[in-house]
């Protein structure tokens, strides 16, 4: 048995006996934290990621290869080394479990690591990609292209012991304990970690097949610099396909492994499903019929908890570069269990699937619409309210008190100012005012205009004018809402969505969506309309994800079937 000489010894002291446990046992006491990737009372967790560091250096043993980022840490780590008994951690990551990995996710919140898209995956959810991948042959390599605490790709080197491992992780300190668990794997020989951006790796020519196998990160475009947003669409200008800069992180690793990729390389990747739908996911869908070679389409349903501590409904997608004719086989899961190793589904024909905007239609087909039916599109165009960029400074508050009355403007802010209202916004008194100025400050008297300065500097003193948004707008500082809709109705919520006849006027920013006639239409026919909405859509309609979330895109809304006017009015 070997110690490290410590100045912590409440830490790991114990830790022998009960990850040994782990592997076959489950302890339901609330002291314990549970996973399939191991059970640790909560008393003996690491509690800085400089201690997390430390044991991972003493796991590691010889530092050499480590990358710089990874030196820095074990160097800040080197006055929190703990006493630790290190051979039941390495039995315990011998035996298939990730106490590394489970520690780290109780050490960095949920909402840090969703920063930076780290998202671990259940080990149900590995074990049916690895499944599917033993189906496809060896490979003679294996890369996981955000590999973590490394779940992937010790599976992978398990399942296939012969072949080259590969794994990309942009954080050192998840690349810290997937170092630790290479080491104590014994892998250290075939394995490269690389430490750096998956988008930046250049892989050596491989004559045999390539399995790319992962769940890459889900970063938000916002969080996205220009210089990898025009990467991406002229990446995807040079592959023939048009791509908008919207797109996630998780598109952009797609697109890199089609890159590194050759012909007869397979891959299988988890992601948020909501590519299939957005207008930003067209690029991907596109790339997966054709020089990606989608070869199958697993949806888990949005009741499936793929990504703990996430509302996001996840899709398996599975790939074979060259593949472009076959049928591509889809089908939705509505729990783990029933993974089976991805081997079902329904063929769907790449034609049909060229034709189709909306993907998750070929999943979960809807109903026939009847003959008296239309598309509330038809009638009306539906627009999401105006995103402010910066909430705490736009929505009224005592700093915008000496601003003039006329920039203050009635507005819903909150979803529940639509449901408090129900049917029947009649006025708009209890309504929170979002400071809206126009671009042109010249039109205010030289009173009006010192008061608006004043406001204006301590909107900078928040970031208002840093905000993604308020960088693209004309002038930072004008928000732009929209034109006041007949119709406003919520959009996010566990319910179905709230339609609410708009009488007084009230604007809207990004928290619901407005409906505006395409052609004039009467009050009656708009009261008519809203009650039949409210009294008959459901959640079905929208997009659910996991925890019962659901969401109603613009597109979404006028895609809702409602009787012909002619027959709401009889």
């Amino acid at each position: 048995m070997h110690k490290l000489v410590a100045t912590k010894t409440d830490l790991f002291s114990e830790l022998s006996d009960d990850i040994l446990k782990a592997a076959s046992e489950i302890d339901t006491s609330p002291s314990v934290h549970e996973s399939p990737y191991g059970t640790i009372p909560l008393k003996h967790f690491i509690q800085s990621e400089q201690e997390l560091a430390a044991v991972c250096s003493a796991l590691i043993g010889d530092l050499k290869g480590l990358s710089p980022q990874e030196r820095a840490l074990v160097k800040n780590s080197s006055s929190a080394v703990v006493e630790a008994d290190y051979d039941s951690i390495r039995a315990a990551i011998q035996s298939g479990l990730d106490p590394l990995g489970e520690v780290f996710s109780t050490i960095r919140t949920a909402k840090e690591r969703r920063a930076s898209g780290a998202v671990y995956t259940p080990i149900a959810i590995v074990d049916s990609m690895m499944a599917w991948l033993s189906d496809q042959g060896a490979p003679e390599r294996i890369v996981d292209p955000g590999a973590g605490s490394g779940r992937f790709i010790l599976a992978a080197g398990d399942a296939f012991p012969e072949a080259k491992l590969v794994a990309v992780e942009m954080d050192p300190m998840a690349a810290l304990m997937l170092r630790a668990n290479i080491s104590v794997r014994g892998w250290s020989e075939r394995a490269s970690i690389l430490v750096k951006d998956y988008r930046e790796v250049r892989l050596p020519r491989c004559v045999g097949v390539t399995a790319f196998i992962g769940n890459p990160p889900y970063v938000r475009h916002h969080e996205i610099s220009d210089i990898w947003k025009t990467w991406y669409s002229n990446s995807f200008a040079d592959l023939g396909i048009k791509a908008s800069a919207l797109a996630g992180l998780h598109l952009h690793f797609f697109l890199q492994t089609r890159l590194l990729a050759k012909k007869g390389d397979i891959g299988a990747f988890i992601t948020s499903a909501e590519w299939m739908d957005v207008n930003y996911g067209s690029a991907l869908r596109k790339l997966l019929l054709e020089k990606l070679g989608g070869t199958a389409l697993h949806v888990l349903e949005p009741t499936v908890e793929a990504f703990p501590g996430t509302a996001t409904t996840a899709a398996i997608t599975c790939f074979q570069v060259g593949e472009s004719s076959n049928p591509i086989r889809v089908r939705s899961v509505d729990s783990l269990t029933c993974l089976n190793g991805l081997s079902k589904g329904m063929d769907v024909s790449r034609e049909q699937l060229r034709t189709e905007k909306r993907w998750s239609i070929i999943v979960r087909p809807s109903a026939v619409p009847d003959a008296g039916e239309i598309e509330l599109g038809e009638i009306f165009r539906v627009h999401r309210g105006q995103v402010t960029g910066a909430n705490s400074v736009w929505i009224e508050s005592e700093h915008a008190r000496s601003l003039p009355d006329s920039v203050k403007i009635p507005s819903i802010t909150k979803a529940r100012d639509l449901i408090r209202a129900g049917a029947h916004l009649a006025s708009a008194e209890e309504l929170r005012c979002v400071i809206d100025l126009p671009s042109d400050l010249e039109v205010f008297d030289r009173h009006e205009i010192a008061n608006i300065e004043r406001f204006l500097n301590w909107a900078k003193s928040q970031g208002a004018d840093q905000s993604y948004v308020a960088q693209h707008r004309k002038a930072w500082w004008s928000v732009g809402l929209k034109a006041p809709a007949p119709i406003l109705c919520t959009y996010m919520a566990r319910r179905p969505p709230q339609f609410t006849l708009n009488s007084c006027d009230a604007r809207h920013i990004n928290i619901a969506h407005g409906l505006y006639p395409r052609e004039s239409v009467d009050d009656a026919t708009l009261r008519g309309l809203v009650a039949w909405l409210n009294e008959n859509i459901n959640t079905d309609s929208g997009r659910t994800y996991a925890g019962g979330l659901t969401k109603f895109e613009p597109k979404e809304i006028e895609r809702l079937r409602i009787p012909r006017l002619e027959i709401l009015n009889a």
